[in-house]
């Protein structure tokens, strides 16, 4: 798919990546604004395609106790306002078939989450909205496997779809990323890096998923360096008391620094 086409994107010829980032979930209307501020006024500055991020609610919980979210409307509503307020386009995951119409009302991008990539009614659901459908690679899959999942979207009439690799299970508490991943998807459409969700060290024994953020610009610089289309980011400006993933969330201030240095890496790679 050609990003331009996404409703809403900005600075679509400026030869970036595009960013999709934001906070994990949506906690409440004042710390989703904020964050979307903040992210606008850098990816404005340079440049950057940028979508805002955040979950309506949170279904693959560890524990039963976890946060999910402040409830379906109220969220989604949320994620309305800051595309209204900002001119921006949003993403939001679903969890089951009956949430794709439901969220296709509020948002411009339906991301699967990889736990559930391989769930035909979900991805045919998601396909039949209309809207743009981000596949997560499951931690599972191969890069080579996530040409079926795109196929179910495309087969589905929905020419919308790309990919994003979110690591690779490394025993039972920990990902990894294979870069040479990246190419073989690029093949199937265009191609995102959740750099976050790659550092995370899922299976902790109090059920509480860990994480590595001191990487991610790491991560980051080399997804850029092997052509990855887009990033994925999440951020906030407290994550240690952010209700979802706080351990592997990247602070909100540290993300225009990182993507200044971002942008120069493409510029070069770009040039070459």
């Amino acid at each position: 798919m050609n990003v331009s086409t996404i409703p809403k994107l900005k600075h679509t010829d400026s030869n970036n990546f595009f960013l999709l980032s934001g906070p994990c979930a949506i906690e409440g209307e004042e710390m989703a604004l904020r964050i979307a501020e903040e992210v606008v006024t850098m990816t404005d500055r340079l440049n950057v395609p940028y979508v805002f991020k955040g979950s309506f609610k949170k279904a693959n919980r560890s524990r039963i106790d976890s946060f999910t979210g402040i409830g379906n409307e109220k969220a989604l509503k949320i994620l309305r306002k800051v595309s209204e307020t900002f001119d921006i386009p949003t993403v939001t995951d679903i969890h089951e078939p009956d949430d794709a119409a439901m969220a296709a009302e509020y948002v411009d991008i339906l991301q699967i989450p990889a736990f559930l990539v391989r769930q035909t009614d979900l991805v045919v659901a998601a396909a039949e909205t209309g809207k743009v459908v981000n596949l997560k690679k499951g931690q599972f899959m191969s890069p080579e496997s996530m040409k079926h999942a795109v196929t179910k979207v495309t087969d589905s009439g929905n020419e919308q779809v790309m990919i994003t690799d979110r690591g690779t299970m490394f025993g039972y508490q920990d990902l990894i990323v294979d870069f040479r991943g990246i190419p073989t998807m690029k093949q199937y459409g265009t191609t995102v890096l959740d750099v976050t969700h790659s550092l995370q060290q899922p299976n902790q024994s109090a059920g509480v998923t860990g994480g590595r953020p001191e990487l991610i610009n790491t991560i980051a610089r080399a997804g850029i360096a092997v052509g990855v289309d887009g990033l994925f980011i999440e951020t906030h400006f407290d994550p240690k008391n952010a209700k979802s993933d706080g351990a592997n969330m990247l602070p909100l201030e540290k993300l225009g620094p990182m993507l200044e240095n971002l942008v120069a890496i493409r510029k070069v790679i770009t040039s070459l």
